[in-house]
């Protein structure tokens, strides 16, 4: 068993943590990296449950990840690129072999290699090298009338050049990985997928064609235009990233140092950031602007905490540590009567502060997204997550971590939710993992410790090319020549 028993030990009271476990900065190291960045301990605890979660729900033969659990569902492809990234992390923090992470990636690239694709509606698993948002568990092919996805296969695509940077070594098995994370990639007709107008289209359907909306604005896009920008076999033409930034006039907020291209979901300023080193480097509206998409993300950040504390909704608990709106599951679809108003309540949404693009509060939070702010503002997000630890509600933290959302200010119990449990007190929790945030915040939280993922992808000859294409320059991207 890769996992240390006694580790378990260390979660005591409500939620399993120990005073000393939340306020001891002095970390116990694992067997795994030495630069690890301290956090209390309580993270590791949390890590490694999170990283459990990759190990032990995907099926170790073909490298299908549930899309959530333990409600039963299909495969996330994003969730499998998460997957791809989190297996090396768990190599260097000790908690799996080297000989494990690379059998696992490669049953699953081998796997995806081999699914079949083309135009049918049915019995393919993805086309023009993309794949379908989501596949049977089983049998890998399409999940019903599920999209063919351009930002879910990015999330895979990023996942698979993280593993063939990671897999270095000059033998055989690391040698596959490699070749086939790198074909797989390069299957993807990004020409295709583009819109007359250069813009990358969100998804394609076999039964009516492609998704009218494209990636513009500023969300977690930006990947997916480096990715197309970077491709060598079908590449979009160069003006693409122009596309994506043309809109960016509607989208900034705030003035002085709060000003930011705003996004109200946390996951649209983080997904990008887990594979994409952001900081010290220039597009042409950031140069302008004066600071970089990291900074970027920490500004967006704080605005969420520095909304929760103004709280106009008025819900419960919200404060400078209570905060963290951005997508994942909700109580259910309810307008309720609150404080002599109605209140509109979802199941599954994106969420972000009013007056950002993407509003809707219903005083829903999410922990993944909270904790996969840390690499940008860790003086905030830390205090944040203790608060949350410390929150009395054992539904909240288990087996693989915090659930993935939780609303203290949806009280009814005899209003049926959609997911989880609702106490009259304590409010609705969750009650599944999502494998797309679990990997969010794992992967996040790897770049705090060490830059485990950043200085990987640092090196990734496609994400180099799209970033230039794109016309960024400046930082660690300066050290890459010109060409």
């Amino acid at each position: 068993m890769p996992f240390s028993t006694d580790r378990r030990k260390l979660l005591t009271g409500a939620l399993g943590i120990s005073a000393l476990a939340l306020t001891d900065t002095g970390f116990a190291k694992t067997a795994g990296d030495p630069r690890l960045r301290l956090l209390p301990r309580f993270f590791t605890d949390l890590e490694q449950r999170t990283f459990r979660f990759f190990w032990e729900r995907t099926n170790p033969a073909t490298g299908l990840v549930p899309d959530r659990w333990p409600t039963p569902s299909f495969a996330s492809i994003a969730a499998i690129g998460q997957g791809l990234t989190a297996y090396p992390l768990g190599v260097e923090r000790g908690w799996i072999t080297r000989a494990q992470a690379r059998q696992r990636t490669l049953n699953t690239l081998r796997f995806l290699a081999r699914l079949p694709s083309g135009p049918e509606p049915s019995g393919t698993a993805g086309h023009k090298g993309f794949f379908y948002h989501f596949l049977h568990l089983d049998s890998g092919l399409r999940y019903h009338e599920t999209e063919l996805s351009s930002v879910d296969s990015t999330i895979l695509f990023m996942g698979m050049l993280f593993a063939a940077g990671w897999f270095d070594r000059n033998d055989p098995a690391e040698r596959e990985i490699r070749r086939l994370a790198h074909e797989l990639v390069e299957r993807a007709e990004w020409d295709w997928m583009a819109r007359p107008d250069g813009g990358i289209s969100m998804g394609w359907h076999p039964e009516h064609g492609f998704i009218e909306r494209i990636w513009d604005g500023y969300n977690e896009g930006k990947m997916v235009y480096v990715l197309a920008l970077g491709a060598r076999r079908h590449p979009v033409r160069g003006d693409a990233w122009n596309v994506w930034t043309a809109s960016y006039p509607r989208f900034w907020r705030g003035a002085g140092a709060t000003r930011r291209l705003g996004f109200g979901p946390l996951f649209g300023h983080q997904f990008s950031e887990i594979w994409i080193d952001f900081r010290g480097i220039f597009d042409a509206p950031m140069r302008a602007a004066g600071f970089d998409y990291f900074e970027n993300s920490r500004r967006a950040t704080w605005a969420q905490r520095a909304y929760a504390e103004a709280n106009p909704m008025q819900f419960e608990l919200y404060g400078k540590n209570v905060w963290g709106l951005s997508a994942g599951d909700g109580p259910g679809n309810y307008l309720v009567e609150r404080g002599g108003r109605k209140a509109q309540f979802r199941g599954y949404s994106a969420r972000g502060p009013l007056g950002e693009p993407d509003e809707f509060d219903d005083g829903t939070l999410s922990p993944p997204a909270l904790i996969s702010a840390m690499p940008f503002a860790p003086e905030i997000v830390i205090p944040a997550v203790e608060t949350l630890a410390r929150r009395k509600d054992p539904r909240l933290y288990g087996r693989y971590g915090f659930m993935n959302g939780y609303n203290p200010s949806f009280r009814d119990p005899a209003l049926k939710p959609e997911n989880g449990s609702v106490d009259p007190q304590l409010g609705w929790v969750g009650g599944d993992w999502l494998g797309l945030d679990q990997g969010a915040l794992f992967n996040s939280l790897a770049n705090y410790r060490s830059e485990a993922v950043w200085r990987v992808m640092r090196r990734d000859p496609t994400v180099i090319r799209g970033l230039k294409r794109a016309g960024f320059s400046g930082g660690w991207l300066g050290a890459h020549g010109s060409g």
